[in-house]
């Protein structure tokens, strides 16, 4: 796993994270979680795969948001799919 993957929003995304309760968190997503992620999507504090019906999608953590991706290991992508509160997350 020494190779660095790369990061891909898709539309959903993307919209979701303009919105105005999202704008922080995005710049922290930018920031941090980004370069930590590059190097291992797989492990880390803030990090849980998902299991049942949304088994292969991993949730990342960040204070009471989530945001969800999934990992495509053969072109070493990770693609973001979604940003949620926590509240909104799980139902």
């Amino acid at each position: 796993m020494s190779a660095n993957y790369k990061i891909a929003e898709t539309e959903t995304f993307s919209k979701k994270a303009a919105k105005p309760e999202f704008v922080q968190v995005y710049k922290k997503l930018i920031k941090y979680v980004y370069p930590q992620l590059k190097e291992n999507p797989y492990f880390g504090t803030n990090i849980k795969k998902l299991k049942g019906e949304y088994e292969g999608i991993y949730r990342y953590r960040i204070g009471k948001n989530r945001v969800f991706y999934i990992i495509e290991e053969k072109i070493k992508t990770i693609y973001f799919l979604e940003i949620q509160k926590r509240k909104d997350s799980y139902r």
